[in-house]
């Protein structure tokens, strides 16, 4: 099938369309790839959704839980490994932050399974069932947390290696922000190549296709489900361990903040699909960054108009999977 290669032209095009009116070549490309890593980490937070919601049909607004389980874990981890945290030793950082990003995945991605377990499994297929339930359920994780870690916001510092910004010339680029554009494309990568490149990857999309054929043919097509919440959770984990030490700080909040940028997200990259999501997230970031140079006041609906443009321009979003 050949490739519709319009709405990926459309992150070249928004870049290009901003160097003259951002004015400084320097700014523009801090800028971009400010942008560019702020949608890389929307993209993890988001891609777990768009596969649960792409294969089991669900609506989870509880996702924002698993977003700030990760970033408190992660937190947890990091502050106990302070004097490792503050080395000036880049392996010392490393043994730090590589351990916080595994225990967020690992927590939420267990979480991810209780979650869809007890609260999501009674009401596969009732989508009004589904919104209320979840919303409920990202609710109660948000108090709890305030019950295990406090009312209060936790100062995170990050690393002593990704502090900073690499200087090219005029130009400045933030070592953290590199780093999060490299793991977000290699999520990215890692989840096209399982889905278009294994057998793994073939029974979840088919399965997205008709999850009763495979299962006729002797596939267990629930614990293909179960496997794939599970994973998003986990995904979900990682980009708030991320978006946490981005920010700097956590709150038992983080999770219903991010969780409307990840909706708008899929929404905009349509339904289901990780790619849509990918070039939807780029966009958010980009046009986030860029409208908040420009025009601060307006940057906090820009993402709200983004997805209004793209929807009438194409109601499924940029790459739907199926009809919905």
């Amino acid at each position: 099938m050949k490739r519709d290669w319009i709405p990926l032209l459309l992150i070249p095009a928004l870049a290009i369309a901003a160097l003259p009116l951002v004015g400084a070549p320097s700014s523009w490309v801090t800028l971009t790839v400010a942008g560019l890593a702020m949608g890389l980490m929307i993209f993890v937070m988001a891609s777990g959704l768009t596969l649960t919601f792409g294969l089991m049909d669900v609506l989870n607004f509880g996702h924002g839980a698993f977003i700030a389980v990760g970033a408190f874990v992660a937190a947890s981890v990091m502050l106990a490994l302070g004097p490792w945290m503050q080395a000036d030793s880049l392996w010392l950082n490393l043994a730090a932050f590589l351990p916080a990003i595994l225990a967020a995945m690992a927590v939420s991605g267990g979480l991810g399974l209780v979650f869809e377990r007890v609260i999501v499994q009674p009401v596969y297929g009732q989508h009004l069932k589904q919104i209320l339930v979840t919303t409920g359920g990202l609710i109660v994780a948000e108090q709890l947390l305030k019950v295990v870690w406090g009312p209060e916001q936790i100062t995170l510092t990050r690393p002593t290696a990704l502090r900073g910004a690499l200087l090219i010339g005029d130009i400045a680029i933030e070592k953290y922000r590199l780093l999060a554009v490299v793991i977000g494309l290699a999520v990215f990568a890692a989840l096209a190549l399982t889905l278009n490149r294994t057998r793994i990857g073939l029974l979840i999309r088919a399965g997205v296709e008709n999850g009763e054929m495979v299962e006729a043919l002797g596939y267990r097509i629930r614990r293909l489900f179960v496997g794939v919440f599970v994973v998003g959770s986990a995904l979900a984990g990682l980009g708030g361990a991320m978006w946490g030490l981005y920010q700097e700080t956590v709150t038992a909040a983080i999770g219903a903040q991010v969780i409307v940028l990840v909706f708008i997200v899929i929404i905009i990259g349509g339904l289901g699909s990780v790619g849509g999501c990918f070039v939807g997230a780029l966009l958010v970031g980009l046009t986030a960054n860029y409208i908040g140079f420009l025009a601060p006041k307006v940057a906090l609906g820009s993402n709200i108009l983004l997805m209004a443009l793209v929807l009438l321009w194409r109601p499924q979003g940029l790459y739907p999977v199926a009809k919905r």
